[in-house]
């Protein structure tokens, strides 16, 4: 991030801040609606491997539960702190509110490289984070999912360490393996929801899906399953990356061998007789949509005024930093929010919650099927807003999703 740049934090306040703004809320409100509602931050003392005693640090940041539980993932990264931790915290109440599922927003993390645990330290790391935080976990009070370094292992092992104090409680995570209650679609919703909105925005700017040409930072959760929809709907995708580099082809990458060594491998860098780039070029290459689907904060005030795609669709968290959405905006480049293209996660954790509750499983079809309608919700809401304001779709998606959540609060009484 460039040094003029504001914070990830920062940038998610001044996002919702020109919400509050437009909505004319009072300063009561104002304050409700940007302060976490609740944090936590734990000490994590575990046994490694080799039999020496390590000291983690564990967070969870509850943002709002106007309209529900609080829904969050919990991240796993060297870099996971608090305040990194309250700036997805706050986009969770957002995402959660624009595609109008009945969940708050919250966030967790712990302060480690996953990469250098083994699988029993991971394991004894994500119990005793647990038997932490459980006094402020449950079905109806708040629900982790995954994040970076988590994945449907870890929460398993969330979801039987809760269950050994209060029983077995499926609903208590969302994102579980299949066979412990947890939903079909779930892995590769963020991703295709992205992919979704993508599609939907390029159709109403006149772009043919076929040969739309594509560049994607990324291929985890959200890239890899966003460039594996779009390519079977005809979209040529022209790049893809991993943490250590990526590949590009004008002519568009045949994303079935991609995969094909991607699971063999583990990487993407170093696949075919590509053009290699560096993540940081990729983000600048000819395309009409580029997706930075990786991490946060990778497009700054250095590189916006280089972006050379007609839509920037954030598969990511706030890649794009507060200050280079306003330079994207002046050079006319659709900016499509990440509180809305990444709701595809929330969106089917929702379902998967709703599943447990009930005791009842719904067919994939059916989970994409509604993924797809709350989807489409969401952006033709989104596109409404932008069109009668005549603003961006990322103030038209905060100005929607802060609404509501003022509305739930005035409606339980918070200010009276």
């Amino acid at each position: 991030m460039a040094p003029t740049d504001k914070s990830m934090l920062e940038s998610a306040r001044a996002h919702a801040e020109r919400a509050f703004e437009s909505l004319g809320l009072s300063d009561g409100m104002r304050s409700l609606l940007i302060e976490p509602w609740r944090e936590v931050t734990v000490s994590l003392p575990i046994r490694m491997d080799d039999g020496a005693i390590r000291v983690f640090k564990g967070f969870r940041s509850q943002h709002n539960a106007a309209r529900g539980p609080y829904k969050g993932g919990i991240r796993y990264h060297q870099n996971a702190d608090l305040e990194h931790t309250r700036a997805l915290g706050m986009l969770m109440t957002w995402k959660s509110s624009l595609v109008d599922i009945p969940f708050g927003g919250a966030k967790g993390g712990i302060a480690v490289d996953v990469r250098t645990l083994s699988l029993d330290e991971k394991r004894r790391l994500t119990r005793r984070y647990v038997m932490s935080m459980h006094h402020i976990l449950g079905v109806q009070r708040d629900i982790p999912a995954p994040d970076l370094g988590t994945d449907a292992q870890t929460m398993a092992w969330i979801m039987d360490t809760y269950g050994s104090i209060y029983g077995h409680t499926p609903g208590i995570v969302t994102g579980k393996p299949i066979e412990l209650g947890g939903s079909q679609g779930r892995a590769e919703s963020p991703g295709y929801g992205t992919a979704l909105v993508t599609m939907m925005a390029a159709s109403d700017a006149g772009m043919s899906i076929d040969g739309l040409r594509v560049a994607i930072q990324g291929y985890g959760q959200v890239a890899g399953n966003a460039a594996r929809t779009l390519f079977k709907n005809g979209a040529k995708i022209v790049a893809v990356s991993d943490v250590e580099g990526g590949i590009h082809s004008a002519g568009g990458l045949n994303i079935d061998d991609v995969d094909k060594h991607y699971r063999a491998t583990g990487h993407v860098c170093d696949f075919g007789d590509f053009d290699r780039v560096t993540n940081e070029a990729l983000l600048e290459l000819d395309c009409d949509v580029l997706i930075p689907g990786a991490i946060e904060d990778v497009i700054t005030t250095s590189n916006a005024g280089r972006i050379r795609a007609k839509i920037v669709s954030e598969g990511a968290n706030q890649p794009v930093t507060a200050d280079a959405d306003a330079i994207l905006n002046d050079r006319g480049i659709n900016v499509l929010p990440d509180i809305l293209v990444n709701a595809g996660g929330v969106a089917v954790s929702y379902f998967e919650w709703a599943q447990n509750i009930q005791v009842f499983k719904w067919d994939l079809e059916t989970v994409n099927r509604e993924l797809e309608k709350l989807m489409r919700k969401g952006y033709e809401a989104t596109r409404a807003r932008a069109a009668e304001k005549s603003v961006s779709m990322r103030d038209a998606a905060y100005e929607l999703a802060v609404q509501r959540v003022a509305d739930a609060a005035t409606l339980r009484g918070f200010l009276n």
